[in-house]
């Protein structure tokens, strides 16, 4: 049986105010391409299908674009519930999606109920297991509020199921959480809340294969436990990360070999990191002109117009960032900071803070008038008019 392990979509989200849904289309085309040219029997997809609970329409309309075209080809389509995702809404109409090969499992009390193919070794019992906030789950199971425990509990149960099958089925789980030795991204949700959030791979422990999603890098934690990742970036910290998904393939006595599958993504990530003019002239930064990129100018005084400049070089530039060489990062709270000070002090203060140079006479001048006009509530000069 063959297997695109697959996760994290994250359909509707943004990139640093950048539209995906376009990229987010052509991994669509790519999964339906690869699924046809693999001859795939599975697309096992765990969490985060949506980045919204509440999605908007055309992301609706492309995940119903992707699951008819994925159910033409022949295959099966196995899903649970990530923690971006509404449970309820994704398994909207799911009894009826199964007579389609589209198999949705958002519930806990699912966990341990089995979607069963057969391949000509025989059984294949794969349990797409749904997010399991600790809060909402933890008094059902009778278990402590950790995702070790909720996920520990259910395992148990995934056990139980599959020792009263025929001796010989093999086993796949599909789970949605942080698991020991895993690397985080920026771009992933906190799940702490509810308890510690990690969960030992022993947790899944007498399985063939554990299909992993949640964390956006790609990666193996053990030969048969590992991450498919997200098949596009969403934050800068996974720039140098491949995209894609795993295929996988069990023979008749488990997991046989696991295959890397690229993922089409736009733009590269690039970080940049300097003084703007050597960013804008260094012919080895060409590589970077058509990237997605985070800049981080490095100037003693922060430049003007520094993003429109950068995007004459690097028309892509999503993220500015100042970080002066040399300048030592300010000390206390900016409550404290600035107690004590009259707000001609405080205006000159902030001009400083930000552009790293202090207020010129001219420009102190310009602060004293508006200053005044501001005291006096002068609506011509404010533009602020009293009610």
């Amino acid at each position: 049986m063959r297997i695109l392990h697959t996760s994290d979509w994250h359909l509707g989200r943004t990139f640093h105010r950048a539209g995906m849904l376009d990229a987010q289309a052509a991994f669509s085309d790519h999964l339906v391409d690869v699924v046809r040219a693999e001859k795939v029997d599975v697309v096992l997809v765990a969490g985060d299908v949506y980045d919204r609970a509440l999605p908007g329409v055309d992301v609706v309309s492309l995940l119903d674009d992707t699951l008819a075209r994925l159910s033409g080809t022949g295959t099966h389509v196995v899903m649970s519930s990530g923690n971006h995702d509404s449970a309820r809404r994704l398994g909207f109409a799911s009894r009826l999606l199964s007579a389609a090969r589209v198999h949705v499992r958002t519930e806990v009390g699912s966990c341990a109920d089995p979607v069963v193919l057969e391949d000509r070794h025989g059984p294949v019992a794969l349990y797409p297991l749904p997010y399991l906030e600790p809060g909402l789950v933890a008094a059902g199971l009778g278990t402590g509020r950790s995702h070790a425990a909720v996920l520990g509990s259910v395992m148990d149960a995934v056990r139980d199921d599959l020792a009263g099958r025929p001796a010989g089925t093999r086993s796949v789980v599909g789970a949605h959480a942080f698991v020991v030795g895993g690397t985080a991204s920026d771009s992933e949700r906190d799940i702490s809340v509810g308890g510690v959030p990690s969960v030992p791979a022993e947790t899944f422990r007498d399985v063939d294969y554990v299909a992993l999603g949640h964390l956006h890098g790609r990666q193996r934690l053990r030969e048969a436990v590992r991450y498919s990742g997200s098949p596009l970036p969403y934050s800068f910290s996974e720039v140098g990360q491949v995209k894609g998904s795993w295929l996988v393939e069990l023979g008749g006595s488990g997991l046989t070999r696991v295959d890397a599958v690229e993922a089409p993504v736009p733009r590269p990530l690039a970080v940049l990191s300097g003084e703007l003019e050597p960013l804008l002239s260094d012919p080895g930064l060409a590589r970077h002109e058509g990237s997605w990129c985070q800049v981080t100018l490095t100037d003693a005084a922060r430049p003007v117009d520094a993003m429109a400049r950068v995007r004459v070089r690097f028309p892509h530039a999503l993220e500015l960032r100042f970080a002066p060489a040399g300048r030592p990062a300010a000390a206390g709270r900016y409550a404290e900071r600035i107690k004590g000070l009259d707000d001609l002090a405080v205006c000159r203060g902030f001009l400083d803070h930000v552009r790293g140079r202090p207020a010129d006479d001219a420009e102190a001048a310009l602060f004293e008038s508006a200053l005044e006009h501001t005291r006096r509530g002068d609506p011509e000069e404010t533009g602020v008019r009293r009610r």
